[in-house]
């Protein structure tokens, strides 16, 4: 049974909602507040599913920044860093995809398009220029919410879709 993860912008919040079918194209209403302009957002359950890492270790867990294969994994992206090309946005596009893959973050809609507009060669300073304001709004002043804000709950229920 499918599940898929959906941000409330009114309330801030993100829902899971289970489907009985792959429904890739329904937008649910929220649970809480019935809004009817739900934003899809990647599933906690794709980000941390079961893969291999670099070391060949089984990770299917949370992993927690001070868990020791975070750590790890964190290690081995900073000796790769050190003989990136700088100048190089492709690497730069790379670095920036390992990074979030790593720490099992959600890459954002402005984040999705900087990462293909690097990874296509584009200058990184004109990328900037035209997505600055977009990756500040989700990434909020803190660097943890989105549109400008605090970082959204997760509220724990499964609801249908």
């Amino acid at each position: 049974m499918p599940v898929y993860e959906f941000l409330c912008p009114s309330c801030n919040t993100i829902y899971s909602f289970h489907s009985f079918k792959i429904a890739t194209d329904k937008v649910p209403t929220c649970p809480k507040c019935a809004a009817d302009n739900l934003e899809r957002v990647p599933s906690r359950f794709g980000v941390s599913s079961s893969k291999r890492t670099a070391d060949g270790a089984q990770d299917g867990d949370d992993t927690g920044l001070d868990d020791p294969r975070m750590e790890r994994e964190m290690m081995r992206l900073a000796s790769e860093l050190e003989g990136m090309d700088e100048n190089d946005p492709r690497q730069m596009a790379s670095a920036v995809r390992r990074m979030t893959e790593i720490a099992g973050e959600p890459i954002t809609p402005a984040m999705e398009e900087m990462i293909r507009r690097l990874e296509a060669g584009e200058d990184p300073e004109k990328i900037e220029e035209d997505l600055g304001d977009a990756l500040e709004e989700e990434m909020g002043e803190d660097g943890g919410g989105s549109l400008g804000g605090p970082a959204p709950a997760r509220d724990s229920g499964l609801y249908p879709m």
